[in-house]
């Protein structure tokens, strides 16, 4: 979420036509079009953050500007060609990093939130713990998990918490 992502075409010379047909999950689908013999583009129904990366005459790639999680769905290049007719479909995921918190509740307990990431989380404490982590959905398709570290010993001062998530993995340690 929030980076560019390019997305390629078969490349092909002598190309006639590339189309780009976009059906994201949200709202409803756009177009991106160009006829060589015409030297024209056309679009329907695309926001401004979808655009030819370059020249489609010399490449058509297509260019998704600050990714959001609306961006999702499926994305296939269509080229009409001298050699003939070529399609790549792409289906887009948005991965979206959680906020971590690690802070000491009222009862001096640790607590680790990994909060709004797509997909959920994964919260792991690097001493063993018996906690049972708590997932909480949001609308926007992100989820919040949170951990309260339950020791097996009273004599745990300084404990750490790990979150694990395909966008990059984090850490953090407190002691209560």
């Amino acid at each position: 979420v929030g980076n560019s992502s390019v997305l390629t075409c078969p490349p092909k010379s002598n190309i006639t036509m590339v189309t780009w047909k976009i059906s994201p999950k949200v709202g409803g689908p756009c177009t991106l079009g160009y006829r060589a013999d015409q030297n024209k583009t056309d679009r329907t129904n695309c926001s401004d953050s979808m655009n030819w990366k370059f020249r489609p005459d010399r490449d058509p790639a297509l260019e998704i500007r600050q990714v959001g999680i609306a961006h999702e769905g499926n994305y296939t290049c269509e080229v009409v060609a001298t050699e003939g007719n070529f399609h790549k479909t792409y289906h887009l995921i948005v991965l979206v990093p959680p906020r971590l918190t690690l802070y000491c509740d009222d009862q001096g307990t640790p607590v680790c939130k990994a909060a709004a990431g797509k997909p959920a989380a994964q919260v792991s404490w690097v001493l063993e713990s018996n906690s049972t982590p708590k997932e909480e959905g949001h609308d926007n398709g992100t989820v919040t998990v949170l951990s309260k570290f339950t020791a097996y010993s009273t004599n745990v001062t300084n404990t750490t918490c790990v979150v694990s998530h395909p966008a990059g993995n984090q850490s953090k340690s407190i002691a209560c």
